[in-house]
């Protein structure tokens, strides 16, 4: 997200408008995620300047007396608890990167809010199996999708909210911003991007190569998952998903690191079985669960260089130590030279499209 350069001009207009410094926030919306702290913060905000003149706070899921209590959405009953700071200021202001997500359609927009400052309980239920297994709660899809309904019924509840969308190229370079109504200006965003970033391809491959989309996307093995999932409609059933990732901060958080030794102990059938009986989902275990999905499919290589020797035990995938020995091997086993690549993976999402 290009904080960098939008976020000093923002609080500029405000402070000209007649805002007070100390009335303006920066809330980061962490999800359930660590909070980010030091010179990790600096590198986010992008402007030593935003750092001096107005507050910029991590959102913590987990801290109840943080969050308001505004009841439940009316279809699926799910919790709503949202950051005070956000549900109680007078001038609301998401701003997101929109890119492909691999459970809610599209990052952004409405999606900052809920998880972004969402308390704990309203995120795992989000996380629950009967959202994860829903076969519309995929990636580039909106129509349907039971996560981005509850996400827009969440955002009615609050009230206004604006919002500032970014789309970014493949050398993190903005192409395209816009500035409106929550809704509506997240939607025309997505329309430009849907353009560049859901690929038809014409045909299924039994062997494909794709990434984590590189720094700052494949630090853990966390965010790795999502460059599994993004190649899956292209994936030959019983075909074989080769992904690259460095993992340079390692796996993840304990939690998730608790889920995968979960799935690798008890195996996939009774891990799912264990998820579909719960209300709340447990932290980072709902990545776990994705992960399933093109297990199902096919067969998973991980080239990684961060992982320990138990981290790569409990990735639950096979380790592999060249990418070109690894290829050459699926081209072999299939009996089929041909080979989808995917460098941006999870950034391009290919759309399995045969001609008429």
């Amino acid at each position: 997200m290009p904080n960098k350069l939008f976020l000093r001009p923002m609080i500029e207009e405000l402070l000209k408008g007649g805002m007070a410094a100390e009335n303006i926030s920066v809330l980061v919306a962490t999800g359930l995620h660590r909070p980010n702290e030091g010179a990790e913060l600096e590198e986010l905000v992008g402007d030593p300047w935003v750092l001096r003149t107005v507050r910029v706070e991590n959102h913590f899921a987990r801290n109840d007396d943080d969050h308001v209590d505004l009841g439940h959405t009316a279809k699926r009953r799910t919790p709503v608890k949202i950051d005070r700071r956000f549900v109680e200021a007078d001038f609301r202001i998401a701003t997101g990167l929109i890119e492909p997500h691999f459970m809610a359609g599209w990052s952004g927009g409405r999606k900052v809010v809920a998880p972004g400052v969402a308390h704990h309980e309203t995120i795992r239920t989000f996380h629950s199996a009967r959202f994860m297994e829903d076969p519309l709660a995929i990636q580039c899809n909106l129509v349907g999708n039971p996560l981005h309904e509850e996400q827009l019924e969440i955002i009615r509840m609050i009230g206004d909210v604006y919002a500032l969308n970014t789309v970014l190229d493949e050398d993190r370079d903005l192409v395209y911003v816009n500035f409106g109504e929550v809704i509506a200006s997240h939607l025309a965003a997505v329309d430009f991007i849907t353009k560049a970033t859901a690929i038809p391809v014409s045909r299924r491959f039994k062997t494909v190569l794709t990434s984590s989309a590189g720094y700052p996307l494949d630090k853990t093995y966390y965010q790795t998952v999502k460059g599994m999932v993004t190649p899956m409609d292209i994936l030959e059933p019983g075909g074989t998903l080769i992904i690259a990732s460095e993992c340079s901060e390692g796996f993840g958080s304990p939690e998730f690191r608790e889920a995968q030794t979960k799935l690798v102990e008890m195996g996939p059938e009774r891990f799912l079985a264990m998820l579909k009986a719960k209300t709340f989902a447990e932290i980072d275990e709902w990545q776990t669960e994705m992960q399933m999905k093109p297990m199902r499919l096919g067969h998973i290589q991980l080239y990684t260089t961060g992982l320990d020797g138990e981290e790569r035990r409990i990735t639950g995938v096979e380790l592999i130590a060249s990418i070109e020995d690894a290829l050459r091997q699926s081209i072999d086993a299939h009996g089929d030279p041909a080979v989808a690549i995917i460098p941006e993976g999870p950034y391009v999402v290919p759309v399995h499209a045969p001609h008429d």
